[in-house]
């Protein structure tokens, strides 16, 4: 079964065949479900089925995603995320360690942040 097209630009639907072919994982390796989503948005919310989860049967990871009001759009960011999550299994690499790396990120993110927005420098000229 061939990838499915999303409503994702034509450059991101190709990265997502060309990441699959890479690592192997083919669309009948994937199990999908979908859920109504939760929150805020009244009547709509429970009519729509918007939220994404996806299981990749052979490693047995999971992936929910409801970033996005549509759910094509869930659908390619929840085959994104749980590629990720294979390709580092496949290096060996922790779900830990991914956190960490996750939190180390942040934290530069805030440091570059804080420093753009305070420069002692310009207060000393006015």
């Amino acid at each position: 079964m061939a990838t499915p097209t999303f409503a994702v630009s034509e450059e991101k639907n190709r990265w997502l065949r060309d990441k699959m072919a890479e690592l192997g994982v083919s669309e009948a390796d994937l199990e999908e479900t979908f859920v109504r989503s939760s929150g805020a948005g009244g009547q709509h919310v429970n009519k729509t089925a918007t939220c994404v989860q996806i299981r990749h049967r052979p490693t047995g990871i999971e992936v929910k995603c409801m970033k996005d009001r549509s759910q094509s759009v869930n659908r390619f960011l929840a085959r994104r995320e749980i590629l990720e999550r294979i390709e580092r299994l496949s290096k060996g690499e922790s779900p830990r360690d991914a956190r960490v790396e996750k939190l180390r990120k942040q934290k530069a993110r805030r440091k570059r942040r804080a420093t753009t927005k305070y420069d002692p420098e310009k207060d000393n000229q006015q």
